[in-house]
């Protein structure tokens, strides 16, 4: 049960990294400040994303 629990939590912290660096991506920020922010997301997967979440730069999402 742990493992299966552990993949799951593994799953979604990964489609929410994906998710992060795809806004970054889309944002209207500098080349060298989206390298920066896709390499925080991709080296602190959970750290980085805490962080994008409270000091990145956004996408221009539409709902």
């Amino acid at each position: 049960m742990g493992s299966t629990f552990n993949s799951l939590v593994g799953l979604i912290i990964l489609a929410l990294d994906i998710w992060a660096i795809i806004n970054v991506l889309k944002s209207g920020a500098s080349t060298g400040l989206k390298i920066v922010w896709v390499l925080l997301i991709l080296l602190l997967p959970v750290l980085g994303l805490i962080i994008w979440a409270i000091a990145g730069p956004r996408g221009d999402v539409r709902l």
